[in-house]
């Protein structure tokens, strides 16, 4: 783009307008127009800021002028005062010399009195650095000031026109010495404030150290009190962000609560001042308003002050003392304001403040610091250690009196600071460690059941027998029983009876034998109770030991200690919830495993294999023995008895031996939910057993069922037994005795025995001594229901199909035996009140007539009484073979000893529980062999009393049949009361 020539054309160039309108048009004569105003107003501006720049220097120009001419009229009036001065000194060279004198001594005097306050202003530094060494800040803040004060007095500092005095122009070392004493009050505030953190500091110090604080910052006595709040608070927050090491964690609680004890204590002896009329202080045995004194002593002007000067100890010390002006020697700090004393409502109100807030950040601090804790142990150590230092003379003896007056309410340091955090670290840990007991034993209690039921496989196929000795304990009891081991007697059990073996001794193998208590049993019920004696020795620490004599590791009661002192706390008041804690933290622990136990079942009910089933056999056992195999589970509910209680324990026994009746006692909570957790266990015991009777009833009665509708008559014949020929008498119509031979079954069939048989061979298997009572009944009682199923199908099935071989007279009459027996051994007992055949069930009664509508009714009446007799004989004589099956309430009338018995059944009595040996026939003694049948009924009934009045608990015991036979004999000697025998009953 071309340039415009018209912006091109320089003003200078113009000269004449005319030949600017010949060149240039108008629009480019207008723009030329607006370049030279432009100019024009440029050159306007310059001008103006060139005049006003040479106006300032010509306005310097007069004002120098001015003082020239000022300067020049004092040099002439010097010169002329210096005429005057020579012309009096020649006028005055003939007066007294006596003048001359007196003023070089009074020039003498000044001098040596600037020189001494000059010495001490060199000395006074060193004089506070050695009182800040000795922490004498107060000594250190009397020196600064007064040091202030002889800067005041020989003018050190800056004088008008920016000029040193006089002084600072003669000594010039004092500069430097002014320069350092500049540091002092920042030095002195900061050690002071320091000192007030301190918890080993005297009264007589923070007292000091607040004095010299208000000194040297003029403030009143509310001020100090909030500085001295404000480092007691630092100082708490500087001990609670100190690194954490274990035992470093009751070295702070401690010094948390020494400090804040000692705070309170020192705010009395400082800050309160009794009211008027009260001891003043000194007059007691708490010293009080120690500020207030302080600061009359150092500031106080009267005579009494007098012999507390600040240079009271120079006064002797060098010739140049005498020298100091009284301003100096008398010299005493003062504030610039009166200091008022705080008042009560005052002091009360800025504590309880400070007391809050420091509690929001204690409770915060502790409860992290607690968190470094892991055991209950620690817990009571740093609880005893408050508990020490809370009941110390110094403390306890005036703790009480301090909060009132100074709060006007007492203050428990304990209950309302650190019990609470201390109850819920402590709830923390035990259910930390009650979930890691939970955790672990589940995980027992899974690799079990695989180790079982992997071992269970590995029997089976015969690949490593010896290995699988465990598993084969769990299915088969009996030869765990009868196998021999070392430990089947303690060491001791020659000499120690029953009544002194307690429940925390070792249980000897003979006695897990009898209980039927397999290894895995063992090893699983030693390992939790394992567990829990370490959670309740590690709550013994915390609680108060119920053993005074007994050399426990927990703290020592001291009941009358805590009573005597009132600012130490009752160590004790929450033992019921620490005991809670434990408990419920045990019982869901034990619900936990209850629960995985349930789920194991619930995975194993539908159809269980072998396998399963024996995982299912040793959980039923471990919830039968667990809360028998854990006493620790027992006392972690319940609580640990003491030594008084545990003896007590033996009284009942003997009470009942001589007919006694227990006094009837409370029920507690936590023996309510013992009582509701030995009713899980029974309850998972039973459901487990339920799973084993319902697979072992159905395998043993689906072969029965085969054999029973058999339909050819080989296979029926296969089955039969041999009867037995009987004789019987007749009367004819004429009256004469007629002679006629019968035949009658005098055994069941043999599937019918071989269904007993095998019955009774898995109860033993299983260990059918120590199986629960109504788990035995429900298994006999739901192989009965299937046997009078079967039946009731063979009677449905013999109407309804063709073909079949038929129903005859003798195959009806051994059926008929063979249901009747099989009612009698698997049918419950018959109830009082209740006739037999309104007990039974109607199908085992339609069954019978079913039966016998097969028979001959003059057969059958005839049939009927020696059938009877022949089942009675039976059952009596297989009741030892099938002890278990039959149980102690299956009492058949004893024989009789008349002389029209024909054939003297070789029969032995059976003992009246079968708890400890299912198949142990007792013989009859001498005495009883010779006393008549009905005294041997009623001695029958009489050991068959103390069973059913006893209570089921007792009568499932192991070993009560040793102690009933031992209570029983007491006429005479028995083995059974010999001291090496009665300790195998433990």
């Amino acid at each position: 783009m071309a340039e415009d020539p018209a912006l091109s054309l320089r003003v200078s160039e113009i000269k004449d307008p005319e030949v600017l309108f010949e060149r240039y048009n108008t629009a480019e004569i207008r723009r030329v127009e607006r370049k030279v105003r432009g100019e024009i107003e440029q050159k306007k501006e310059e001008l103006r800021q060139m005049v006003g720049e040479r106006y300032r220097d010509l306005i310097d120009a007069a004002d120098t002028i001015g003082e020239m001419r000022q300067c020049s009229e004092s040099v002439v009036q010097s010169i002329q005062d210096m005429h005057q001065y020579c012309h009096q000194l020649k006028q005055g060279r003939a007066g007294t010399s006596n003048r001359r004198q007196e003023g070089q001594t009074q020039w003498q005097e000044k001098f040596y009195t600037m020189a001494s306050q000059i010495k001490l202003l060199l000395e006074i530094p060193e004089r506070i650095w050695s009182a800040m060494e000795a922490s004498q800040y107060l000594q250190a803040t009397q020196l600064y000031l007064l040091c202030c004060h002889l800067h005041s007095l020989l003018q050190l500092g800056g004088a008008t026109g920016g000029h040193y005095s006089p002084v600072l122009v003669r000594f010039p070392i004092l500069v430097r010495q002014v320069a350092t004493t500049g540091h002092f009050r920042s030095t002195i505030l900061l050690e002071s404030r320091s000192l007030l953190q301190g918890r080993a500091v005297s009264d007589q110090a923070i007292a000091e150290a607040l004095v010299s604080t208000m000194l040297l910052e003029d403030s009143s006595p509310r001020q100090a009190l909030a500085d001295f709040l404000l480092a007691r608070k630092a100082s708490i927050h500087q001990l609670l962000n100190q690194p954490q090491h274990g035992a470093g964690i009751k070295a702070q609680v401690c010094s948390l609560v020494e400090l804040l004890v000692t705070t309170l204590f020192q705010a009395y002896a400082v800050f309160y001042l009794p009211p008027e009329g009260g001891p003043r202080p000194g007059e007691g045995a708490l010293s009080c308003g120690m500020l207030f004194s302080t600061l009359e002593n150092v500031t106080s002007t009267t005579s009494a002050a007098k012999d507390r000067k600040v240079l009271q100890e120079e006064t002797s010390t060098g010739r140049w003392f005498k020298y100091l002006p009284p301003s100096i020697t008398e010299f005493q700090p003062a504030l610039r304001t009166l200091a008022k004393p705080i008042q009560r409502e005052q002091l009360r109100d800025t504590l309880q403040q400070w007391i809050d807030t420091c509690k929001e950040d204690i409770c915060r601090g502790v409860s992290s610091l607690l968190v470094y804790v892991k055991s209950l142990k620690g817990l009571a150590a740093i609880r005893d250690s408050v508990w020490d230092l809370l009941s110390t003379e110094s403390i306890s003896q005036h703790w009480s009196t301090v909060c009132q007056r100074l709060l006007e309410r007492p203050l428990a340091v304990w209950d309302d600071f650190l019990q609470q955090l201390f109850l819920q670290r402590l709830q923390a840990i035990t259910k930390e460690e009650t979930e890691a007991i939970s955790t672990s034993s589940i995980q027992l209690l899974t690799s079990t059941v695989k180790d079982l039921e992997g071992q269970t496989i590995r029997t089976s196929s015969a690949t490593n027998p010896s290995s699988a000795r465990g598993a084969q304990y769990e299915v088969d009891v009996a030869s765990f029983l009868w196998s021999e081991s070392p430990g089947d007697l303690l060491s001791d059990a020659g000499w120690v009876s029953v009544s002194q073996r307690g429940q925390q001794h070792q249980r000897s193998s003979l006695a897990m034998k009898t209980q039927a208590v397999t290894p895995f049993v063992q090893n699983f019920c030693s390992s939790l109770d394992a567990k829990l004696k370490t959670r309740l020795d590690d709550l013994g620490y915390y609680l108060p030991s119920r053993d005074t004599g007994s050399d426990s590791v927990s703290a020592p009661p001291s009941g009358a200690s805590e009573s005597a002192s009132a600012s130490s706390f009752n160590r004790f008041t929450d033992s019921a919830a620490v005991e809670d804690a434990l408990r419920e933290g045990c019982l869901a622990c034990v619900r936990l495993v209850l629960s995985s136990i349930r789920s194991q079942l619930s995975s194993a009910s539908p159809d269980p294999t072998p396998a399963r089933l024996t995982s299912v056999l040793f959980m039923a056992r471990l919830c039968q023995s667990m809360g028998e195999l854990c006493p620790n589970l027992k006392h972690c509910i319940l609580g640990k008895p003491s030594a008084s209680e545990a003896t007590g324990k033996e009284t009942p026994r003997q009470a009942k031996k001589l007919g006694k009746a227990r006094a009837p006692s409370e029920v507690s909570p936590a023996q309510t939910k013992w009582a509701a957790l030995k009713e899980d266990f029974l309850a998972c015991s039973m459901e487990a057993y339920r799973i084993w009777s319902s697979a072992l009833s159905k395998v043993l009665l689906d072969k029965f069922a085969t054999a029973l509708h058999a339909e050819s008559a080989g296979a029926i014949l296969t089955t039969a037994t041999n009867w037995e020929d009987l004789e019987i008498q007749e009367e004819a119509e004429s009256g004469s005795n007629v002679t006629s031979k019968i035949r009658l079954p005098v055994q069941p069939s043999w599937f019918v025995q071989s269904l007993l048989f095998q019955l009774c061979v898995q109860v033993n298997r299983v260990g059918g001594h120590a199986l629960p009572r109504p788990t035995l009944q429900e298994l006999l009682h739901t192989c009965l229901n299937q046997v009078l199923h079967h039946y009731q199908t063979l009677t449905q099935q013999a109407s309804s199909r063709e073909g079949v071989f038929p129903m005859t007279q003798n195959r009806a009459l051994q059926l008929l035996f063979d249901l009747r027996y099989l009612n009698t051994i698997l049918g419950s007992r018959v109830e009082e009140g209740k006739s037999s055949r309104s007990h039974q069930d109607p199908r085992f009664h339609e069954v019978c007539d079913w039966l016998e509508g097969y028979i001959d009714p003059f057969d059958l009446d005839v049939f009927t009484p020696p059938l009877n007799t022949n089942l009675n004989r039976l059952s009596q004589r297989t009741s030892v073979l099938l002890g278990l099956l039959t149980g102690s309430e299956k009492q058949f009338a004893p024989r009789s000893s008349s002389g029209t018995s024909q054939e003297p059944y070789n029969i032995l009595p059976l003992a009246s529980s079968q708890t400890r040996f299912g198949l142990l026939p007792l013989s009859m003694s001498n005495v009883r062999k010779s006393k008549s049948a009905p005294r041997s009924g009623d001695a029958a009934l009489q050991l068959a009393a103390p069973s059913s009045v006893a209570d089921g608990e007792d009568s499932f015991r192991p070993g009560s049949l040793f102690r009933q036979l031992a209570d029983q004999d007491g006429d005479t000697p028995s083995l059974f009361k010999l001291s090496w025998l009665s300790g195998m009953a433990k």
